[in-house]
């Protein structure tokens, strides 16, 4: 089908409503930006997702939009909480991928005499790539426990700090977790992964602030110009992977048993109330919680990491969580929609929660500058530090971006990374890269991905978020 474009906004684009369509689909992007999403098969994703029982308002696409399972990384589709459909494709493999920014009482150049010291004992100290083990191995009903409790499992077993747990969404736990419902494969998959990055794009990454873009919402955040700052982006592990592949083999059955029309089979989906709608969300949640106690854990250990490459005291360091966000979720919100108040679904695919200011989810430290949201960018160039906005609450039921968005499949990544040593390439650039291969690195080279500064300049453009701050990298470990 071919796709019709409106421009309705200075960044905000229209597929309007035809065929099977519910709603209209949404694309926030510049018109540079929109030269080739208009060709790129995530839009018509876009569109496919409107046509979904119970959607609301539009099915919405960020500018770091890329093609996805199903539903298209960069959406956001919300769905009435009693009507609308729950699925998987609209959350993705990797349950509550998220991203944490701490930041230290350091600057930059007192990290960087001992910056070679402090990647090796990072990456000693945090297990990365595709089958990585932790030090922390628990048993299937340990593991049941983890799963309920999410970060305060960490904290209780002296593998966090209860500090962080306020600035964590959903303070590290979510509601409604149902170990039922998980099946003995994803259990045995999670025994062993507690505490581990993973492999593909997840990484953890040392940076600095470079530039402050608004200074008193830069203060309530306790962010300050060459301060030392961490950001760890990760998620549920193989533990989220099968419980999402479980869940679609489930829902594949559901769409057939309720009659669903789907222009896409990947689309799979069940009723949320069903047996199978209720099933997907108990295990689901599961797996947000998995991943808040893998975070957790991986910033207890980054902090004892940089204690010991610095020689100093953990709290001479004065690591401190600043934010952790998700940005691969499904997740009961209550959002204004045509003037009433309604309990929706809402699915983020490769998309941030960025609520405004005087939100009750937000920390209460934070509460008048909006909620803290955080997008990673590639290796060698830039992340962001942003605010939500009352205009996203209006408009993407308070969602913007979540990093930079691919342009090139690994494959392809890998194709433009031969003959090259990208490892020397990104430290003449001031950035020291430990990975598990070559090929992993090769795989995330900066060219890989859209502009991230591009994407959340288009954010900013639509007023679905605000710049705070730009982090710049020092180094980095990966799978």
């Amino acid at each position: 089908m071919q796709l019709e474009f409106e421009k309705v906004g200075p960044a905000l684009w229209e597929i309007p409503r035809t065929g099977d369509m519910q709603v209209p689909a949404r694309i926030y992007a510049t018109a540079e930006m929109m030269k080739s999403i208009r060709s790129d098969p995530a839009a018509q994703q876009a569109a496919n997702v409107a046509c979904m029982q119970g959607i609301v308002g539009a099915s919405l696409a960020m500018p770091d939009i890329h093609w996805g399972y199903g539903f298209p990384i960069g959406g956001v589709a919300a769905f009435d909480a009693k009507d609308g459909v729950i699925s998987p494709g609209g959350v993705g493999y990797d349950i509550n991928c998220g991203v944490r920014l701490m930041a230290s009482k350091l600057t930059r150049a007192e990290v960087l005499p001992r910056l070679r010291e402090l990647v090796n004992q990072l990456f000693r100290d945090i297990p990365t790539g595709v089958g990585a083990e932790g030090s922390v191995s628990v048993s299937v009903e340990e593991l049941k426990r983890v799963v309920v409790e999410g970060a305060a499992w960490a904290v209780r077993n002296g593998l966090g700090s209860e500090s962080d747990l306020e600035f964590i969404e959903e303070r590290g736990c979510i509601r409604g977790a149902d170990p039922a419902h998980v099946s003995a494969r994803a259990w045995e998959r999670g025994r062993e992964q507690l505490g581990t990055l993973g492999s593909g794009n997840h990484f953890l990454e040392v940076g600095y602030v470079e530039e402050i873009y608004d200074p008193e919402q830069a203060a309530v955040l306790g962010l300050f110009k060459d301060q030392v700052t961490i950001i760890i982006h990760c998620g549920s592990r193989g533990f989220g992977y099968q419980i999402c592949d479980d869940y679609l083999a489930v829902m594949d059955r559901a769409s057939r048993k309720y009659g669903m029309k789907l222009p896409d089979r990947q689309l799979a989906c069940a009723p949320i109330q069903s047996p199978e709608g209720q099933a997907y969300l108990g295990a689901m949640q599961c797996a947000i919680n998995y991943a808040f106690a893998n975070r957790e854990t991986i910033a207890h250990n980054a902090r004892l990491a940089f204690a010991k490459a610095l020689r100093a005291k953990p709290e001479e360091v004065g690591l401190r969580t600043v934010y952790e966000i998700a940005h691969n979720i499904a997740k009961f919100e209550m959002h204004v929609v045509n003037g009433k108040e309604r309990r929706l679904c809402v699915h983020r695919k490769g998309a941030t929660r960025a609520f405004a200011a005087g939100h009750p989810e937000i920390p209460a430290q934070y509460r008048a500058i909006g909620q803290p949201v955080l997008i990673p960018g590639d290796m060698g160039r830039y992340s962001f530090v942003l605010t939500g906005t009352a205009k996203a609450m209006e408009e993407t039921f308070g969602s913007t971006c979540h990093g930079a968005g691919r342009m090139l499949s690994r494959n392809q990544a890998k194709h433009a990374a031969k003959g090259r040593d990208v490892i020397r390439e990104l430290e003449s650039q001031g950035v020291i890269v430990r990975g598990q291969s070559r090929r992993s690195v090769d795989e995330e080279i900066p060219e890989a991905y859209k502009d991230v500064t591009d994407v959340v300049e288009a954010c900013e453009l639509a007023g679905i978020s605000h710049k705070v701050a730009k982090l710049k990298p020092m180094c980095c470990i990966k799978g």
